[in-house]
């Protein structure tokens, strides 16, 4: 007998991507993940969120998490995503050592 589980995606990134509107106002926008392109389509509120939180920090990282709705020939669609933004800090250069 096998144990159900549930499959979920996290996809980072850290570039606005370009959207484009579809049905009732959502935005659709894909990610390239090495040699698979992943679909992202948002609700308006959840979109506008993304933009207010990315304008919010100087350096950000966004995660959208969901399951995978629909297999393409170049990769998959997120279905239900969740989005959040949060801040990245600049990495501090590391002290050189003397010899």
């Amino acid at each position: 007998m096998h144990t159900e589980g549930k499959l979920e995606v996290t996809v980072k990134f850290s570039s606005l991507p370009q959207a484009t509107d579809v049905q009732n106002g959502h935005k659709q926008f894909f990610l390239q993940c090495g040699s698979y392109e992943v679909s992202v389509t948002l609700r308006p509120k959840n979109f506008n969120k993304l933009l207010k939180d990315t304008e919010a920090f100087p350096l950000w990282v966004a995660a959208v998490r969901g399951g995978i709705a629909l297999l393409t020939d170049k990769g998959f669609s997120i279905d239900q995503p969740s989005i959040q933004v949060f801040e990245r800090k600049p990495k501090e250069p590391k002290p050189e050592e003397e010899p």
